[in-house]
């Protein structure tokens, strides 16, 4: 037996060691719940055979019969909680097999190799991530035909979860490497003894979260309370063999997946940092703009090929990796890459900012030809239209006239020079302008939107993903943390800017892969903005700004047209 045989049976072993640990706090619970019932039986059969008679053994029977039906009622109740909620699924994009046969076929041929199970299903998700998920606990139901149906779910393989941006950014042979650990994992979601750990675990876990949910009645919410108070004391027992066991599974899967392509998992793994990277800032940079704006970029998969290129491109520890893209994509093992691409994007925006689930009046998909013109392009006049009108509000009337026959010297023209010279003004009129800023924008954009009634996700084929959710709020997972109000009124001044920069010097807007909008001047990306705004707006120094602005040409009394 190799060493890499036996590193894989010491894992197995240690995984069903924990998981028989775990079992065994089930077993010591239940015994507990029963002891009650055990001694009353043993007092009542002692009375039968004529022993432990008088008042006092009697009043001790009938009280032991009590609790012991108490204790077996809410036993009863604890067990049909546990086992009647549903723990929590990730939001996916399902991928059909007639709508990927090649890469169902790679994963069978991944999992022949490693003779473990194949995956019952695979799934996108918008993250750079992969895993194993098992839903064999969606068929639970109650009654006597729901019994038997779990347990013949019970040997049903888990469903393989694969992270959207690697099937555009790595090579085929690329994503057999990296999947061969996670569908080595099957093997172990098979044994019966880690499956039924992992249910109970899973059943605790969804107790708890079903009585933390808000909305109960007193009536309703007691008994649930308590439930929850008795799983999480079970939970608490398990965490650590819990923990050690997923531990344990993860190395022995490990170890089995390193007769499969293990020269080229080590090149692999690097591709996988590099699309964590671009897609992060594809999303922070790239994709936050414009669902603020009230559009969802509808490729943005493709968008982390262009990003990685770019990087590429720019940092010299990156040049090899371009060299592979002459290889067959990924997302070449997809029927309609297009399609899940525009699936997972939707996902992706509501997981990330809160979007609604179908597209709509103030929610609507963009393409990245159509980014600079319909996103850049409007974000910054609307953010110049915000600041003018906070502007205004600190003290000056509304312009009556249109901003593009209106005088130079007139103080409501929304003008740069208005602003420059506002933030320069004495007296904190900075601090004024960035507390309105703050406040007009906390006001339009308002709380993330709540989930409406299900819909179906493009592409997707069935019922919306998120909808297994229920109406819990969006985003789950926030990008970036709330903006101060200098932040916000620096992006709104670096807006006025680049407005008037496109009005009076030729500029255009643009998408920088890595950097989100951006200002071409002749045709170059101007990223030297920044700097120069933030000098006015936290000091209150504008010479650097005039000196930006004499450098490309900007006229900073003309009117700014807005939206």
């Amino acid at each position: 037996m190799s060493g890499i045989d036996v590193g894989e049976e010491l894992g197995a072993r240690a995984a069903q060691a924990r998981a028989l640990a775990l079992l065994r706090i089930r077993g010591r619970a239940l015994a507990v719940a029963i002891l009650p019932t055990a001694a009353a039986v043993v007092l009542f059969a002692a009375a039968a055979q004529g022993h432990l008679g008088g008042p006092v053994w009697d009043g001790v029977r009938w009280t032991l019969f009590g609790v012991a039906v108490v204790v077996l009622l809410v036993t009863a109740a604890v067990a049909t909680s546990v086992a009647r909620a549903k723990p929590a699924v990730s939001p996916t994009v399902p991928v059909p097999e007639d709508g990927a046969p090649d890469l169902y076929r790679l994963v069978r041929d991944l999992a022949a190799r490693l003779d473990v199970p194949a995956p019952s299903a695979i799934e996108l998700t918008p993250d750079c991530d992969s895993w194993l998920e098992d839903r064999t606990h969606r068929a639970a139901r109650s009654g006597p035909q729901a019994d038997s149906g779990r347990r013949g779910a019970k040997g049903a393989a888990p469903v393989l979860v694969i992270g959207s941006p690697f099937l555009w950014w790595m090579r085929v042979a690329e994503l057999r490497a990296v999947l061969a650990p996670v569908v080595a994992g099957t093997g172990s979601s098979a044994h019966p003894d880690i499956a039924a750990a992992r249910r109970f675990v899973r059943g605790l876990d969804a107790a708890v979260a079903d009585a933390a949910l808000p909305g109960r009645g007193a009536v309703r919410g007691a008994p649930l309370a308590f439930v929850g108070w008795i799983a999480r004391l079970l939970l608490r027992a398990c965490r650590d063999h819990a923990a050690e066991m997923e531990r344990c599974v993860a190395a022995a899967a490990s170890m089995r997946a390193q007769t499969v392509d293990y020269g080229l998992r080590i090149a692999a793994q690097e591709q996988v940092g590099l699309a964590y990277a671009g897609w992060d800032r594809l999303l922070t940079r790239v994709a936050l703009p414009a669902w603020r704006m009230g559009r969802w970029p509808s490729r943005l998969d493709a968008g982390v090929v262009s990003a990685l290129t770019e990087l590429s491109r720019r940092d010299r520890l990156a040049d090899g990796f371009t060299t592979r893209l002459g290889e067959r994509p990924a997302c070449d093992l997809l029927e309609e890459p297009g399609t899940a691409d525009e699936a997972a994007s939707l996902l992706a925006a509501r997981l990330f900012h809160g979007g609604p689930a179908k597209s709509g009046p103030d929610w609507s998909p963009v393409d990245w030809q159509q980014y600079p013109e319909e996103v850049v392009d409007r974000k910054w006049r609307t953010e110049a239209a915000r600041l003018n009108r906070v502007l205004d509000s600190l003290g000056a009337p509304p312009a009556s006239a249109p901003a593009a026959s209106a005088s130079s010297s007139d103080p409501t023209v929304p003008t740069l020079s208005r602003v420059m010279e506002h933030l320069t003004a004495p007296g904190g009129a900075g601090g004024r302008l960035a507390a309105g800023i703050g406040a007009a924008v906390a006001g339009e954009e308002g709380p993330a939107p709540a989930p409406g009634p299900a819909q179906p996700a493009a592409g997707a084929g069935g019922p919306d993903p998120l909808d297994l959710w229920g109406p819990d709020p969006l985003p789950l997972f926030p990008l970036q943390p709330p903006r101060t109000g200098t932040e916000l009124l620096a992006d709104h001044v670096v807006a006025m800017v680049c407005c008037a920069a496109v009005d009076t010097a030729g500029a255009a807007p643009g998408l920088d892969w890595l950097d989100g909008p951006t200002l071409l001047v002749g045709g170059e990306r101007r990223a030297d903005l920044a700097s120069p705004v933030l000098s006015l707006v936290e000091d209150g120094d504008p010479g650097p700004l005039r000196t930006w602005l004499a450098e490309v040409g900007v006229r900073s009394d003309k009117p700014v047209r807005l939206v």
